[in-house]
């Protein structure tokens, strides 16, 4: 399967950018849209109020009693990223990580926004120290080969009934991932800029001293 890049819509990626997980999932609730990624959360590094946003490019394991590091598909799609992109990799098949510092260092090299993996990680330390977003499931220090490779890139992934295709946006902060439709992503823009709106009106008042019950909600929807 492949995808054109060209059809990103950047500019609604970079909108979305200003906000932050739970605005982007409020609206998305409007549509009728669900995208957490449940249980993946941030092990590599963000900056304080660093968010990451960018297309999926996907990448699939499945169990194989391959020795030798085989990760063929893995090093092709990380060598091949759209900059800007995130590696959304489901290695959830079998024990193991296939996600360390080497991997992790030619994403950050080949210009991923950062890597999302629906299985376990390694190499935190290491991965902290080149400063890259990666997410996952969890840490483990077992590896992959003999247990499992990867095996396609650029097909449509389900993690935990969530639906991720290549383009569609990911985005990622302190309070998880959630992906957004790539047919969505300009409307989910346009709402989360008028709930940012909303949102600091209301930061506003409070920190002029109004009490909450006057203030939230302002209109029908909103932040907490």
């Amino acid at each position: 399967m492949t995808y054109d890049y060209a059809q990103t819509d950047w500019d609604s990626i970079e909108r979305l950018s200003k906000w932050y997980s739970g605005d982007i999932h409020d609206v998305m609730d409007r549509f009728g849209a669900y995208g957490h990624l449940k249980g993946i959360s941030l092990f590599g590094v963000l900056t304080p109020g660093q968010v990451i946003c960018g297309p999926a490019v996907t990448v699939r394991y499945e169990p194989s009693e391959r020795v030798g590091q085989p990760q063929d598909v893995y090093h092709g799609a990380i060598d091949s990223v759209v900059k800007g992109g995130v590696l959304m990799v489901d290695s959830s098949c079998a024990e193991g990580s296939g996600t360390g510092e080497l991997m992790s260092t030619g994403a950050k090299v080949a210009g991923a926004a950062a890597t999302v993996v629906h299985g376990t990680v390694r190499d935190l330390a290491e991965v902290r120290h080149l400063g890259y977003p990666l997410f996952a499931r969890g840490a483990s220090p077992v590896g992959v080969s003999g247990r499992m490779e990867a095996t396609y890139t650029q097909v449509d992934l389900d993690i935990d009934g969530v639906k991720v295709r290549p383009g569609d946006v990911i985005f990622g902060d302190i309070n998880g991932v959630v992906v957004i439709p790539r047919e969505l992503v300009r409307q989910v823009a346009d709402a989360a800029d008028e709930n940012g709106k909303a949102e600091a009106e209301c930061r506003e008042r409070l920190l002029a001293g109004e009490k909450l019950q006057s203030v939230w909600p302002l209109g029908s929807t909103g932040p907490l």
